[in-house]
């Protein structure tokens, strides 16, 4: 079982998007987060643990991922997506590129 975790800003567009997408898939299990004080859904520490593979959408996403959790962080694949933040919660774009992207890491 894989459980991935996506991380963004605000926690209402593109990760709830990418959750909503691979919740379905097979042997995986979702979650999402965001960084931004005032996030849907803040990023816990404890979201991190049960994490088995974590994707961010933007390098700066990374970047403070590392400096505010560094010490949960051993051990956990991050891997950029590299989305920016232009596409509304679902957007059929959005999606294609979400299923290009991470769909080779949930197999």
């Amino acid at each position: 079982m894989k459980r991935a975790l996506f991380i963004c800003t605000q926690n209402r567009l593109r990760s709830p998007t990418a959750e909503q997408v691979f919740a379905s898939w097979p042997d995986v299990e979702t979650d999402s987060a965001g960084l931004g004080n005032d996030a849907t859904t803040p990023l816990s520490s404890e979201q991190i643990a049960w994490a088995t593979i974590i994707f961010v959408m933007e390098k700066t996403h990374r970047n403070k991922l590392s400096k505010k959790f560094r010490s949960y962080l051993s051990n956990k694949r991050i891997i950029c997506l590299d989305i920016p933040d232009e596409y509304e919660y679902m957007d059929p774009v959005l999606i294609t590129i979400l299923k290009a992207k991470v769909g080779k890491f949930l197999v």
